[in-house]
């Protein structure tokens, strides 16, 4: 009997560090990533795997901002810059995976869902943007852009103005029949990359894609939750979560109920909003809907931790 995981990989499985940031690097990265995936595979799990897209988006937004200026192009709608990132990084993704399964006579196929995910329009984070995307901006051309353009831009502690979206909840995986169709056909199902391309529901049904990131940390609990996953593997940049962490009395932890990661969380002093918190909070939610147990390590690790001989496992 194989066991179904989702696993969420984070920045550091694309893009090692802020000097290597190229095509080339990105696919570099991932093909060491894919040597850990397939391990997990060949040890008797099948994946459902999400990913980040951040640095990517950027990119894209930033091209897309550079092309406008210089030769009157247009400019890509966040939405569709979502997509494309997901349509790359797919690839780059399903053509490591099939290489190492290549190599290791595997008998597995990959493959990519670009994935619409269903945002509630009336979310709080639509009142109140805090996601900081694209370029700075001098003050005049955000101001413009807030006014001809309806966006919501800050000022970024001295360093210019940058527009910022809502950063809402997850609530619904659009392809999701797509998703569990071909797992149960035994794929790989490379999807909700980025957290999806976040989407609203008219009155009549019809989708329409807004301004937004959705988290993919939450997204893929979302997913681990709807295909009852036994296992929602969190890859990030440490080996272990820590409480205290960078301060005195750091402790590293090998394994916490969900009772004890509620405690923590709450005290709102161990995880950092924009790192371990969505981590710890999306294990959270998987396992209070069902799961069987959440699991953090970085990507070379995941070997090891699955033998329980590292990383932080987030049990009932």
């Amino acid at each position: 009997m194989t066991k179904l995981a989702v696993v969420a990989i984070g920045g550091n499985s694309l893009i090692k560090d802020d000097k290597n940031v190229t095509v080339e690097d990105q696919q570099a990265a991932l093909r060491e990533t894919a040597t850990h995936l397939v391990d997990m595979i060949e040890a008797g799990w099948d994946l459902a795997i999400g990913h980040g897209n951040g640095p990517q988006v950027g990119f894209i937004l930033r091209r897309s901002e550079i092309a406008a200026k210089a030769e009157g192009m247009h400019e890509v709608p966040l939405d569709v810059c979502g997509a494309d990132s997901q349509g790359a990084i797919g690839y780059e993704l399903q053509q490591a995976l099939h290489n190492e399964f290549l190599k290791r006579k595997v008998n597995k196929k990959s493959c990519t869902i670009v994935t619409q995910v269903r945002v509630d329009q009336n979310d709080p984070a639509f009142q109140k943007p805090t996601k900081p995307i694209g370029s700075f901006m001098e003050e005049a051309e955000a101001k413009r852009r807030e006014k001809e353009m309806g966006w919501s831009v800050v000022e970024d502690a001295g360093r210019g103005w940058r527009r910022v979206v809502a950063s809402p909840l997850p609530k619904e995986i659009v392809e999701f029949e797509s998703v569990k169709l071909l797992l149960n056909a035994g794929h790989v199902v490379i999807t909700v990359g980025g957290g999806g391309i976040p989407v609203v529901a008219r009155e009549d049904g019809e989708l329409v894609g807004t301004a937004a990131v959705i988290d993919k940390d939450f997204a893929s609990s979302l997913l681990a939750q709807s295909i009852r996953a036994d296992m929602l593997l969190i890859a990030t940049a440490v080996e272990k979560v820590a409480i205290n962490f960078g301060k005195p009395g750091q402790k590293w932890l090998d394994k916490m109920t969900v009772a004890e990661a509620k405690a923590y969380l709450a005290e709102g002093t161990h995880f950092a909003k924009g790192s371990m918190a969505p981590k710890i909070q999306a294990a959270i939610w998987y396992l209070e809907n069902g799961g069987r147990e959440a699991l953090i390590t970085n990507p070379e690790n995941i070997g090891r931790a699955l033998k329980g001989e590292t990383g932080t496992r987030i049990v009932p």
